[in-house]
């Protein structure tokens, strides 16, 4: 009888803990899914594209990292083909340095998004840098992580706010021409931010991961990334059926450029060619490639431009 009763004391009182704390958990839930509320934002009309540094991209002279001292802080979480460090520079700024082939790519391929107008990382790629005590490192990606700019997750190629709309049908079609064919959500974030002049907050959506572009989107074992000979000779345009362009795609998620229309084309085609000569030349610099392979770069974009324009 005793241990009956001791039982049932005991059922007594797990049963009230866990209705008077029950109310705890979703309020503790519903906390961490908390975000900032805010104007969501793709892509901004600039009216100084043919001004735009595309040397020093969108953090400009001002955010260049102070290499005078960079110091690891812990390996970053993220991407299963880089490896990432999240280190300190000499002023005590925060940065994601991404030791990878890709890095390169992903240096020029984000300021030309950035140079007409898309919101883009805040990177740079770093020829040659010691990273305490982890050593010396050659053409490695510096991504900003500012205090003032807050990551608030993934958005959706297929379910986001833009879905119909010229910016983000364009952005598709720059995909494209960059032949990134890493097309997946994981590598696309979202970041509040306060706009400065009003004062307002806004949902940048950008794409975080840009790397696998300017080589072959090619086959599951075939594709390349960073390899401008390979981006030279790929196929661009298949033809036009229609009022659809057929395009040389084999990367991931093909079915989200199977209706790119002539329109879509002539609207990124207008944006993008809008940038001088001297400033996609300053944007294969700022990846640090040689002298022939920027050549060689600059002309397979500049072709494939052509290529949309006469469309």
């Amino acid at each position: 009888m005793f241990k009956q009763k001791r039982l049932l004391w005991l059922v007594n009182i797990s049963m009230a803990l866990a209705l008077s704390f029950s109310p705890l958990v979703p309020a503790q839930k519903n906390k961490e899914k908390q975000k900032h509320e805010g104007k969501a934002v793709l892509w901004q009309e600039p009216a100084d594209i043919a001004s735009r540094d595309l040397y020093l991209g969108p953090g400009g002279e001002a955010m260049k990292p102070d290499l005078s001292k960079v110091t690891y802080i812990e390996d970053q979480e993220g991407g299963s083909y880089s490896k990432k460090y999240r280190v300190h520079d000499g002023s005590g700024r925060v940065w994601i340095a991404k030791l990878s082939s890709e890095s390169q790519a992903e240096a020029v391929a984000n300021r030309l998004l950035w140079g007409i107008g898309y919101f883009t990382e805040i990177s740079y790629l770093i020829p040659k840098v010691t990273i305490e005590p982890k050593g010396s490192f050659e053409n490695i990606r510096f991504e900003a992580r500012p205090e003032n700019i807050k990551r608030e997750g993934e958005w959706s190629w297929d379910r986001n706010p833009f879905v119909d709309t010229p910016e983000f049908r364009g952005l598709k079609v720059l995909m494209l021409l960059l032949n990134n064919w890493d097309i997946k959500d994981e590598n696309n974030k979202i970041l509040y931010t306060r706009n400065e002049e009003t004062g307002e907050g806004e949902l940048l959506y950008i794409i975080s991961d840009l790397g696998a572009t300017f080589g072959k989107t090619g086959g599951f074992i075939s594709r390349t990334r960073n390899k401008p000979q390979d981006y030279a000779k790929a196929k661009f345009i298949n033809g036009v059926k229609g009022n659809y362009v057929r395009f040389n795609y084999n990367g991931k998620h093909k079915d989200l450029f199977e209706h790119i229309t002539l329109e879509d084309v002539r609207w990124a085609a207008n944006l993008i060619s809008r940038l001088t000569d001297d400033q996609i030349t300053d944007a294969f610099r700022a990846g640090n490639y040689t002298e022939q392979e920027i050549h060689v770069l600059t002309d397979a974009l500049k072709a494939r431009i052509e290529e949309m324009k006469s469309l």
